[in-house]
């Protein structure tokens, strides 16, 4: 599988990739550059920073603002605000999200210094916010099995996945355990996904590949090497749900490290033989 550059961007913290199958169309994110991209084209210019994105149920999308979720309207791009954390600490944002199977739009916070465990994993329904999870640094990649019963979360400083019982009908985890530990040498662990064969593929965070890994015994399964240091995040899309498209962000790298990856910040995109898991839709 070889990584086709798509967008050259050259983004700051290209992350948050979604495929909107009603309309066969990507959308993704640059966090620092406070943009939002519908496939190369910049969709929305912010005012403030946006941790993800989701598609909405009853149209245009769902995202974090740095405290709260709000809507786009995709007409007129107005931003509307739908729930705002009142308790979060003033030196977080939010990160990484995405929606389960119901609709619910799960998203986590993390400290902007990337060093307090701080953040939470939250979940919004719509109408009311539950904390799901507290005490996490970076929150981060988040997956769900293909039958729904098991949800995966990386706190990206801890180098694991951990896995949790997951109640559909009323969005509560459970019992959770440490299945995948991410050695030092592949990077830190990222954005995630998975796909209809249950495997999680992991965007490496300074690791320049996306790992795939059995999540029932944490065995290592491929590594696909990809052009750009930081790879951020990467989610399934296009008209058979075969290829991954893969984020990937300029932060913190000196300009020897961008020499010796040009790319780095752009989009890319592999065509896999597995179908992917698909982008599920904020119902409120």
């Amino acid at each position: 599988m070889k990584p086709e550059l798509l967008y050259d961007t050259k983004s700051a913290l290209g992350e948050g990739p979604i495929w909107d199958s009603r309309t066969q169309t990507l959308y993704w994110i640059d966090i620092l550059g406070k943009r939002i991209y519908r496939e190369g084209d910049i969709l929305i210019q912010l005012d403030d920073l946006t941790g993800c994105i989701a598609p909405r149920s009853s149209g245009g999308l769902a995202l974090t603002q740095r405290l709260g979720f709000a809507s786009l309207d995709l007409d007129s791009l107005k931003v509307t605000s739908l729930f705002t954390l009142n308790d979060e600490p003033s030196n977080n944002r939010f990160n990484d999200g995405k929606c389960d199977p119901h609709g619910r739009f799960l998203a986590g916070t993390m400290d902007l210094g990337e060093s307090d465990p701080t953040g939470s994993l939250y979940s919004f329904d719509g109408r009311s916010v539950t904390n799901l999870l507290s005490h996490v640094t970076i929150s981060n990649g988040l997956a769900w099995s293909p039958d729904h019963k098991t949800f995966y979360y990386i706190d990206t400083p801890t180098r694991e996945v951990t896995a949790f019982d997951y109640d559909l009908e009323t969005g509560a985890i459970a019992n959770p355990r440490s299945i995948i530990r991410i050695p030092d040498r592949l990077g830190w662990p990222d954005g995630m996904t998975s796909d209809m064969q249950g495997n999680l593929w992991i965007a490496m965070w300074g690791g320049a590949q996306v790992t795939r890994w059995d999540p029932n015994n944490g065995q290592l399964l491929e590594q696909i090497a990809i052009p750009a240091k930081n790879v951020s995040s990467c989610v399934f899309g296009g008209r058979d749900m075969n290829e991954l498209y893969i984020t990937s962000a300029r932060k913190g790298l000196d300009d020897a490290t961008l020499a010796q990856y040009p790319l780095t910040g752009g989009l890319f995109r592999i065509q896999t033989r597995v179908e992917g898991m698909p982008t599920f839709g904020f119902a409120g």
